[in-house]
């Protein structure tokens, strides 16, 4: 089937790649101050306010990529310029080109797209219809435990869109000074916001900053020739540790919580020993409470020659009035999409920055931005474990979560945090299930008793909001893992307890029915997981 590509026209538009602006028409716009033409992948032209300092502004260039030639030239940059772009595939250059047949059976192709025409109004109410029959945070509390879906600002969204927010990742540092001292502005106040001498925002997210954190770990033991076997976990933790842990080919040791639902000192002691690599911790643990005896804890693993590791999943609890470095944990990762308010709801997109101690500074992944001589470069730490993610690492959320910090500072990170506590605290002191352990900091969990527990989250559906984690942390039976973040005021918070109070009072049949309401009722799970369908409909067995 043979295809053809053309040079279209509309009006007096070209429908070209437009390299040079960025999207930007030549009409209504000043000429550009400066441009980028000293690489052959720095092709935007600098519109970007990244300025080559060192370069004269040009009066005319011609700049031939391969694929596509943009002319340029001071004196015709007016609105009858029709010469001013060459086409990405003008009709000079338009081949037809011949395509095999196709590998795939007929049954799975088409010979037209059978695409819809619907009425503007229709496409539209269509799309509303669909917005309605999401939840999300806009919509109303999302308390999932251990996620803090706290509400993201929209400014932060407005700082990522920024033209000059997508720049190339192959540019030379020196054209890229304003993005560097972004990043390491950014590596400074998270560095300060945990106690950490260093920080890497490398790694694309939590689960990904935990491998990277334990990789340093190794990395330590191995170049001080420290042979260790063994990570030792909280049977609170979250299941990530346990995975990283294994990843990083370390036998893992579970360690049982006291009666309190903190870290029981004796089996620490006993657990702990020449072949500890590390002990990960969250703090305040799952359960939302705070490890009263952080301190003796750290000595008791530093005695004995191993690192204490920090989760940072649950930071949002500390920020601005206490930071993991000062109670002795030597790495830690930031979830900063969960933390700093970036949305990562639906499986991400998320970062999960490292932050080390100065003698773990050596083995940061590469590359690691510094500043010399007042100019910010990329370079590659001594004893560096390599990559774990390319260029500027998940670079989107690092911008939001500049923003939000940036806009936020000291006094607002550390209101935020308190709020985020008072607002746990007081949601489960109205709430009709037995919520054991207390008093709290971000999160709690409460027992659904007699009730299954993922019964009343699909309950909860019908009532309107959001239901909390479900059936975890395992040592608390029919866990309801409940975080409102401090983004929740006392109206929704009440509205939130109404919800759980109603559920508490249902009958079983009316939980085992549930939810009825939503427009997506509930799946056989069991059957779902044994039996994927990964197609959209079923395919002939033949």
């Amino acid at each position: 089937m043979p295809q053809t590509s053309s040079w279209r026209r509309s009006g007096r538009w070209r429908n070209d790649t437009r390299l040079a602006l960025l999207g930007e028409t030549p009409w209504d716009k000043p000429r550009p101050a400066s441009f980028t033409l000293d690489t052959g992948v720095s092709l935007r032209l600098a519109l970007l306010g990244e300025t080559p300092w060192d370069k004269p502004r040009p009066t005319s260039f011609t700049l031939d990529t391969g694929v596509s030639r943009v002319k340029y030239d001071q004196a015709r940059w007016t609105d009858d310029s029709d010469d001013l772009y060459e086409p990405l595939l003008s009709e000079k250059t338009s081949k037809t080109v011949d395509i095999e047949d196709s590998p795939l059976p007929d049954d799975l192709t088409r010979d037209s797209l059978s695409l819809p025409d619907p009425a503007e109004p229709e496409l539209a109410r269509h799309y509303t219809r669909l917005s309605h029959m999401n939840y999300g945070v806009e919509s109303g509390p999302f308390p999932l435990g251990s996620c803090t879906m706290k509400y993201n600002p929209s400014f932060t969204e407005d700082v990522a869109a920024r033209a000059d927010a997508a720049i190339h990742p192959g540019r030379p540092d020196s054209t890229v000074q304003g993005t560097l001292a972004l990043c390491h502005r950014l590596q400074d106040y998270l560095g300060r916001i945990g106690g950490m001498d260093a920080v890497t925002l490398q790694p694309p997210a939590g689960a990904a900053g935990e491998f990277t954190g334990i990789q340093i770990a190794k990395a330590y033991h191995e170049h001080n020739d420290d042979e260790r076997s063994e990570v030792v976990i909280p049977d609170s933790a979250h299941g990530t540790n346990f995975a990283t842990a294994a990843m990083a080919g370390y036998e893992v040791v579970e360690l049982p919580s006291g009666d309190d639902g903190r870290v029981d000192i004796e089996a620490l002691e006993a657990a702990v020993g020449d072949d500890t690599a590390a002990l990960m911790l969250t703090n305040p643990n799952t359960l939302g409470l705070f490890e009263r005896d952080i301190e003796h804890v750290a000595d008791i693993v530093h005695d004995a020659g191993g690192l204490l590791y920090y989760d940072g999943a649950n930071l949002n609890a500390l920020l601005g009035r206490a930071r993991p470095g000062d109670m002795g944990f030597d790495v830690m990762h930031y979830n900063v999409h969960k933390t700093f308010a970036t949305p990562h709801g639906g499986g991400g997109p998320g970062a999960g920055p490292v932050g080390v101690r100065e003698e773990l500074a050596q083995f940061l992944p590469n590359p690691h931005v510094r500043e010399r001589g007042g100019n910010y470069e990329h370079y590659e730490p001594a004893n560096s474990i390599g990559k774990v993610h390319g260029f500027y690492g998940n670079w989107p959320v690092l911008l939001k979560t500049f923003a939000y910090i940036a806009r936020l500072g000291d006094e607002g990170l550390r209101d935020a945090s308190a709020k985020a506590v008072l607002n746990a605290n007081y949601l489960a002191e109205q709430i009709e299930y037995e919520v054991p352990f207390g008093p709290f900091h971000h999160e709690f969990v409460a027992s659904a008793g007699e009730q299954d527990a993922a019964d009343a989250a699909k309950r909860m559906l019908d009532y309107g909001v959001h239901p909390p984690t479900t059936k975890w942390p395992e040592i608390v039976d029919e866990a309801l893992m409940t975080e409102p973040t401090e983004g929740e005021t006392k109206r929704s918070l009440d509205q939130l307890a109404a919800a759980f109070n109603a559920v508490a009072g249902d009958s079983d049949a009316e939980l085992a029915d549930a939810p009825s309401r939503p427009a997506a009722k509930r799946i056989d799970q069991v059957t779902a997981a044994r039996n994927p369908q990964l197609s959209w409909q079923a395919l002939d067995d033949t």
